[in-house]
């Protein structure tokens, strides 16, 4: 994936957010196997 025409179409905060929230999603999946083998 290219970053530099997706900037220029969506915007610079767009992509920031785009970027934020698929790292917490790898983050939150790691909790959630952390949490299901405490049990």
């Amino acid at each position: 994936m290219e970053w530099v025409p997706l900037v220029s179409d969506v915007g610079f905060p767009a992509v920031i957010t785009f970027f934020l929230l698929h790292r917490m999603e790898q983050k939150l999946d790691d909790l959630i196997i952390s949490i299901r083998q405490l049990n």
